[in-house]
């Protein structure tokens, strides 16, 4: 991994924001303190990118702060060989985090402003591993399909079933489901064609705009 400036803030943010909260994949803290945030970040806000809070990326779209990130990585269990599928790219951080520890992301992004700069922002970090896809992320991407691993990065009022067909057996999806104001992190695992579901926490996130989620 290449060495970036704000090395000493990326290990304050890992050890006092994220391990001290209770993640302990050593993996997911690693992807953490290498990724620089800051790059992800428009100015100025950049400035606080280490900060343990949401920031603006512009297109009424927010990055989410570091702990959520650590949190949902961590509950999708990523290993080496797998296959995950994001929606909602963002600035692309999440899919960055994600690239450094399993062999294939996709990203889908809306917003064709937000999911461009995404891939200039991952394009200039050299990551090779993720494909951005602009389209509607509630119906999923049946294409690269199935999926280890599913995170879905903004608030839906269900699990869109898509992305219940597209979890291979033994998978797992993270999502922030509830109300536009208010989700609970929920985790669902597939096995055996049977979804076990498991609840962690109240989260607040942008709502999820598609077939399956939110009205625009």
């Amino acid at each position: 991994m290449f060495s970036f400036p704000r090395d000493e803030e990326r290990r304050r943010m890992v050890d006092l924001q994220i391990a001290a909260r209770g993640i302990h994949d050593p993996r997911v803290l690693s992807a953490m303190r290498e990724t620089p945030r800051h790059l992800f970040i428009p100015p100025p806000y950049d400035r606080a990118a280490y900060d343990d809070c949401p920031l603006p990326i512009g297109n009424g779209q927010t990055i989410s702060q570091p702990y959520i990130v650590a949190l949902m990585t961590e509950l999708i269990h990523p290993k080496l060989g797998d296959n995950i599928l994001e929606i909602g790219a963002g600035s692309g951080y999440q899919a960055m985090i994600l690239a450094t520890i399993v062999k294939k992301v996709t990203t889908i992004e809306r917003i064709s402003e937000v999911a461009n700069l995404a891939r200039r922002n991952l394009v200039a970090l050299h990551c090779n591993n993720v494909e951005v896809v602009i389209g509607d992320g509630t119906l999923g991407y049946p294409k690269n399909a199935p999926y280890d691993g599913i995170i879905i990065t903004a608030a839906t009022p269900q699990v869109p079933p898509p992305l219940i067909d597209q979890m291979a057996d033994g998978g797992r999806l993270v999502a922030p489901v509830g109300g536009r104001e208010i989700q609970e992190l929920i985790v669902l695992e597939k096995r055996g064609g049977k979804v076990i579901q498991n609840l962690h926490g109240g989260v607040r996130f942008v709502p999820l705009i598609g077939e399956h989620g939110w009205e625009n």
